[in-house]
């Protein structure tokens, strides 16, 4: 034991450690406001959630809970609790220190989980039709319906002349995807053109009156086109099928000026030869020799058929006489 000077013993010396700790838990406030962050956060989520969920009558119906857009349909009292307004006797009374009431109105919500599709679009959204494309369609059933009718009326007209049923099978009319195609064809024994010849026969000609009236009772421009077998010519001549071809398309052209159809009508006069027969299976056949008149589409607005027009038209005079075979010099035996 520490003895001191006098040789007594010393007291007892005892040293106090005050022990440091760095930092702390600091206590629980962090806990609190992580809690109350994230209940927050559910709500949120939650209110999200019910207003995707709900559809837009049923949130109309809170929004006029809250804030009544009307007052109500009886005579006391208003569309809240009173709303601020006091009874009289003939109906409720505003006040003049009263907050007056207001209307919401909300965004239709989108069609989510539980949500519904409104039954009827709105009209902003509903598909609107294009004039242009409306204007087109009428357009083209107008020039389908002329089409279809200016058929009929050839095949009418056709009836009331001379040997009908043989000219008959020497006018043929179709609807093609350039426009109504009328075509006059030879036959065996009847044909429209001398042998090798340009010039139209009188039957020819008759045919062409038909083709002309329809013509000018309709807006569209023309194209013609010559057409020939697959018979060539003699040798020794430069003259072949396409400058026939080209000829008789041409001489078709004159024979419709001269009938009164205008030149501004003409679009085109092509000769083609024997390149689009008619029977590809047989292409020396006399049917394969033909003029063929387009009424192009889409190249004239309005225009009717008149029937009556038609009927005015002269019997044709069909020349019955068997058909020749020429031997033109320097061009061979063409048919």
């Amino acid at each position: 034991m520490p003895q001191d000077s006098s040789g007594k013993a010393a007291g007892a010396i005892f040293i106090k450690r005050v022990k440091k700790v760095s930092g702390g838990h600091h206590g629980g406030a962090w806990k609190i406001a992580y809690a109350d962050f994230v209940t927050a956060m559910m709500a949120f989520f939650l209110l999200l959630w019910l207003l995707n969920a709900v559809t837009q009558e049923q949130l109309e119906g809170i929004s006029n809970y809250f804030a009544p857009a009307a007052p109500a349909a009886t005579t006391s009292g208003a569309g809240g609790v009173l709303g601020g307004q006091t009874v009289a006797v003939d109906g409720s009374q505003s006040n003049a220190k009263s907050t007056p009431s207001v209307s919401l109105a909300l965004p239709p919500p989108k069609s989510g989980l539980g949500g519904e599709e409104s039954e009827s679009k709105p009209k902003s959204e509903e598909k609107e039709t294009d004039p242009d494309k409306v204007s087109e369609e009428a357009l083209k059933k107008k020039e389908e319906d002329q089409f279809e009718k200016a058929k009929d009326e050839l095949r009418q007209a056709l009836q009331s002349i001379p040997n009908a049923a043989t000219m008959s099978k020497s006018l043929l009319v179709d609807n093609t995807p350039e426009g109504l195609r009328i075509q006059i064809v030879d036959q065996e024994g009847l044909p429209m053109f001398q042998s090798g010849g340009s010039e139209p026969l009188p039957r020819a000609r008759e045919l062409l009156k038909l083709v002309a009236q329809v013509i000018q009772t309709l807006p569209q421009k023309i194209a013609i086109s010559g057409h020939t077998d697959s018979v060539r010519f003699g040798t020794g001549t430069s003259y072949g099928n396409w400058e026939l071809s080209s000829d008789r398309a041409n001489a078709t052209r004159r024979t419709l000026l001269e009938l009164n159809v205008p030149i501004e009508r003409i679009d085109r006069v092509v000769g083609k030869a024997d390149t689009e027969p008619l029977l590809k299976e047989d292409p020396a056949n006399a049917r394969n020799r033909r003029l063929s008149v387009i009424l192009l589409r889409a190249t004239g607005e309005g225009g009717s058929i008149n029937i009556q027009d038609l009927n005015k038209l002269s019997a044709p005079k069909v020349d019955d006489a068997p058909a020749r075979r020429i031997d033109i010099t320097g061009r061979g035996a063409k048919k």
